[in-house]
């Protein structure tokens, strides 16, 4: 939830993020575990959360460092925040964690705060990607861990990439430019590591998991798409008329439909992500 969106952006978006909030963190829970185990989170742990969200990896690692540690959660979308506020009040963690508005690359955060950081699926979109590394570099203590979770190359992101090429192809929308930030711009582990070397992080360690999304029907998966989807579909979708709208749905779901698993009738799609660390 960075700059190379707006604020007003993925403000706009927020409510749907809140509304499928349980798809989800069903889907992504286990990347939120892994992270805060690469990043040695304990009890008593002063923790950052970058690009928190709906309030994740912040969430689970507040329950990690307990009523003795603290976590920092930011995100540029004040409407992400105020949801993710609610449910850390649900679960009782109000006095663990703590919000704050402000964008990667330029929040303002005291140096060596933090034993640990981490990134849940933000980092691909900063539009200054070295300079929130430096940023979080900064902020860290000395053998301070920063784990990150990116996305892998499209192939291997069905949901993400059937519905994003889909719009591409009905919209004749030109792709990105290369370079540009994106949920696949940091899919290359090589280009990756070198940024978190060329920034100061040692010790290196990338490893990958999948994140399983399961909906009732291709068409459960479209409403999700669309909602949630954030600004750069709302932007391919903007100036269609209404009907050409609902052929586009179609086309989502018709494309989603190769994904059905034959056994439950539901769509299930088995996306990588790939899990970065590095230590200062």
């Amino acid at each position: 939830m960075t700059a190379f969106y707006s604020k007003q952006e993925w403000n706009s978006v927020a409510p749907a993020w809140q509304k499928w909030w349980k798809t989800i963190e069903r889907g992504t829970e286990g990347v939120s575990r892994r992270l805060v185990e690469l990043a040695e989170i304990k009890p008593g742990s002063r923790v950052l959360d970058i690009a928190t969200g709906i309030g994740e990896p912040a969430l689970t690692a507040a329950n990690q460092v307990s009523i003795s540690g603290h976590v920092l959660a930011t995100d540029i979308s004040s409407q992400m925040l105020s949801f993710a506020k609610q449910r850390a009040i649900s679960l009782g963690l109000q006095d663990v964690i703590e919000f704050k508005e402000g964008d990667a690359e330029t929040i303002d955060l005291s140096p060596s705060a933090f034993d640990a950081a981490l990134c849940r699926f933000g980092l691909m979109l900063f539009q200054d990607f070295k300079a929130s590394l430096s940023n979080i570099y900064r902020s860290l203590v000395e053998g301070g861990h920063f784990a990150a979770a990116v996305w892998a190359s499209p192939d291997k992101v069905p949901f993400i990439f059937v519905p994003m090429s889909t719009v591409l192809k009905e919209t004749k929308s030109p792709p990105p430019p290369p370079g540009t930030p994106g949920p696949f711009s940091l899919s290359d582990q090589n280009s990756l590591k070198n940024s978190y070397r060329t920034s100061g992080f040692k010790d290196l360690a990338i490893e990958r998991m999948y994140a399983v999304f399961d909906f009732d029907s291709p068409g459960d998966f479209t409403t999700f798409t669309i909602e949630q989807g954030g600004p750069i579909l709302q932007k391919m979708l903007a100036g269609q008329t209404d009907e050409r709208r609902k052929e586009i749905y179609h086309a989502v779901s018709k494309a989603a439909e190769k994904y059905v698993d034959k056994t439950t009738g539901k769509v299930r799609f088995e996306n990588e992500a790939i899990l970065i660390v590095g230590r200062r």
